[in-house]
Order: structure tokens, then sequence, then C-alpha cells
């Protein structure tokens, strides 16, 4: 039905307008509250005294301090150690020391090498000083290897350093293609460490705020070369070169050794070792490679197949790792660690100097059985840094490759000092504490 044919006898006069009458209007959505008129008309009967006091009481209320939640404070994360006392010290649990006698007859050789040394050299981990070593050294060089484990234990206790949790590494003495003169197939240089690399005080290098390691640059220590500027000739045709190698990628894990040997094509061997380093970072390829997706295998065999398989793209991360090692032909004794001394496969590991004395014997109770047993720290390594983070040192050919190249250990690790050392220490924190 429209609205025309509605019958006004259904219309309430109320819904008509003048000249015209207009749908019936909807109901109010809320109806009207008398109870709200009467609440209303109280509040307007109010009087001036009555008013005051609801002021006063609004006032009264807006006076009391609202409850806020604070944030939470920010976690002060811990300092992080810069030396082995700083990470703790503490005796080495009962029967530590049996662990020493399955290796210990071919560890002496090693401790006198590093004895000279010992005696000199300041110790960064804070653990010793030179005289602590003295009664030791003395008594070394005329021990009998045959009882070899009673000489570490007469003279020596153990310690543990920052928990003793560790994690261990391992390296070798490679043999690659190489000759002493550039010939056809042997165009990688091996380069001796340059004149203008320099190498200044940490403490003068810290308040400076310039490269511990670097060249100088009107009187400024800066930066020295990175790693692919020096592979793309920044040292060419200075006369550096100590001999040349075949393989890029070869030469790239040689220098990460710190050693190795060169082998030419008429059988010749160079021997060569660490003379120094550029002073750059030291960027792991088995970690780059692992955070990126690009193998799973993060050995050294792993790592060298996918660099084949990736010629540009290998070229390109090797260079990410900027540090870069330059050489010295060794003609007597060695490898030479970081001592300047020779290295004794299956007896040398690497450690950080700031952690462990260089010349120090090294307990592992590792996940291989292999590193179980007595070891002399007498070198570094770049990669090589904090409390019981070690690198065990294989020697020489296909059993130390294959060993050293898929070496990952963890267990616990334990520090020999000299008797008395660990007394000394607890004095010295009660005199300090006491300051």
């Amino acid at each position: 039905m429209s609205v025309e044919s509605v019958s006004l006898s259904r219309l309430k006069r109320s819904d008509l307008q003048v000249g015209r009458w207009s749908a019936p209007r909807r109901p109010p959505a809320i109806p009207y509250d008398f109870r709200a008129t009467r609440a209303t008309r109280a509040v307007r009967g109010l009087g001036t005294r009555a008013w005051l006091a609801v002021g006063a009481s609004l006032a009264l209320v807006s006076c009391i301090p609202s409850v806020r939640q604070q944030p939470p404070k920010p976690v002060t994360p811990a300092p992080v150690p810069h030396n082995a006392v700083s990470a703790g010290v503490k005796p080495a649990p009962v029967g530590v020391t049996s662990l020493i006698a399955p290796k210990a007859a071919a560890a002496p050789a090693p401790f006198r090498i590093s004895c000279p040394s010992l005696v000199r050299r300041d110790d960064a981990s804070g653990l010793t000083r030179p005289d602590d070593w003295r009664i030791a050294c003395d008594a070394a060089a005329n021990w009998a290897d045959a009882d070899a484990a009673g000489f570490f234990a007469a003279h020596f206790e153990p310690v543990e350093v920052g928990g003793g949790t560790s994690f261990a590494t391992g390296y070798f003495e490679p043999e690659i293609a190489g000759s002493r003169y550039p010939a056809p197939g042997f165009d990688v240089p091996v380069y001796r460490k340059p004149s203008d690399l320099v190498e200044q005080d940490r403490a003068i290098a810290e308040a400076t705020g310039t490269p511990r390691r670097g060249r100088l640059e009107n009187g400024v220590v800066v930066p020295y070369y990175e790693r692919a500027e020096i592979v793309n000739g920044a040292l060419a045709g200075q006369g550096l070169e100590v001999a040349w190698a075949a393989d890029e990628i070869h030469f790239f894990f040689l220098q990460i050794q710190g050693s190795g040997r060169l082998r030419a094509p008429d059988g010749t061997v160079v021997r060569i070792g660490y003379a120094g380093q550029n002073g750059r970072h030291y960027v792991g390829m088995g970690k780059l490679l692992k955070e990126r997706g690009l193998v799973t295998d993060a050995s050294m065999q792993g790592i060298v197949a996918w660099l084949r398989a990736n010629p540009e793209e290998g070229r390109a991360i090797m260079n990410e790792n900027l540090s870069y090692i330059f050489f010295q032909e060794l003609t007597g004794p060695g490898p030479l660690g970081s001592l300047g001394r020779p290295v004794t496969g299956q007896v040398t590991v690497a450690a950080d100097p700031a952690f462990v004395p260089l010349g120090a014997p090294v307990i592992l109770d590792l996940d291989r059985p292999e590193t179980d047993g007595l070891w002399i720290a007498q070198d570094t390594g770049g990669a090589i840094k904090g409390a019981n983070r070690f690198d065990t040192f294989w020697g020489a050919g296909e059993y130390a490759k294959a060993t050293a190249g898929g070496m990952t250990a963890r267990g616990k690790a334990w520090i020999l000092l000299p008797r008395g050392s660990l007394a000394r220490l607890g004095a010295d924190a009660a005199t300090t504490a006491q300051r």
C-alpha cells in the first residue's frame, strides 16, 4: 500500500501538519526518563554551600597522585672478562692430574723449548710472573722424560679458569704446490713481512684510538691494507715475494694454518712460517658459509669443495676475511709458533694469551678422545679468543690434515701453573680488596 492511500481516519491529529501530512514518527530510541528529570531538578535546587562542598571534594580527588607503572630497569650485561684473573680462577677438581700420564712423555721437550720465554715474558693472563716459572724450568733441564708425569705432578698445580668449559679446533702444517721462483702455473705470491708494517704498544694504540698494527701516514698509524687490497696488487713490485703458490684456495688455507710447505715440481721443498699479520680482523669462513646457508659441512674439506664449485662468489667471500698472513722461509726446526719457537705436532696448542700463559702446560678432557691429555700452549691464532678456547696442532701429513680439518671438540680444560701460584693470586686479591 502506498503512503497516499493511507486512510486519514488512522492518523492522529498530532501527525497532521498545516496543508500536508506525514507518516507517523518512530518512537524515540531511548524512552523518556522521569527519574532523570527529578534528579536534574534536585541538582538545580542545590544551594551555594552544597556546591562548594562538591567542588572541594572534586579538588581533593584531583590531588591524589595516580599510580604509574614504572618501566622495567634495563638489565646491565655482565662485564666481559679481559683476562684469566677477571674470568675467575679456582683449584681444579681432585683427580684431574690423572689425565696427565697418557701423553706426558712427549711434553717435557716442548716445555723446555718454551722456558726461555716463560721466565722473561710478561704474562697477559695475570696468572703468573716470570720468576714463578724458574724452579720448574730449572728442574725440567735435567728431569728424565721417562718420568714426565712425575715432573708435572711435582712442580705444577691444576687450576680452572672461567668455569673450565672448553672448545677446541685443529690446525696442521699443510703441503701445497709451490715454487721458489715465479713460473707458469705458479702465480700466487707468498709475501714476506713488509717494512712499512709497524706495530705499536697496545696501551698507546688504545689511548690514541689507532690500530696496534698498521702503516704510518703523516706520522699517524692507520689500518694496513686488507686482504682484498693485497690480493689485488697493493704490495706488487716491491720484491717481497718469498715464493709462489700454484693455487689461491690452498694458499688461503695455508695462511689460516700459519705455516706450511711448498713442494716444487722438481721435488724440492720450501718451508715457510709465520712472520707477521696485517692487523686486520680475522673472519672464519665456515661460520660465514653456514650463517648464509651455503654449506652444511663446515669442515675444511667441505669449505674447499664449495669454493671450487663457486669460484667467483668464493673469491669474494675469502676476501671478507680481512686478515692476511706474511711468511718467512724456515731453515731450522719448525714450524714456529707465536713465541718464535718450534711447535710440536700432537703436543702444541694455540691459545689466547690473555687467558693462558704462553708456554704453560694445559690438560684437555674433550669429547674427541685423541685430544685428551697434556698439551703445551705455544701458539696463538686470529680466531682463538677467550677462556678455554684452544686450537690443537697435529703436525704434517695426511693424518694431520684429516684430523685437524674436521676437528671440533667440547669438554673441560685446566691450566697447570707453578706450585704456589694459586695461593699468591688469592693473597693478591685480598690485598687489592683491602685498599
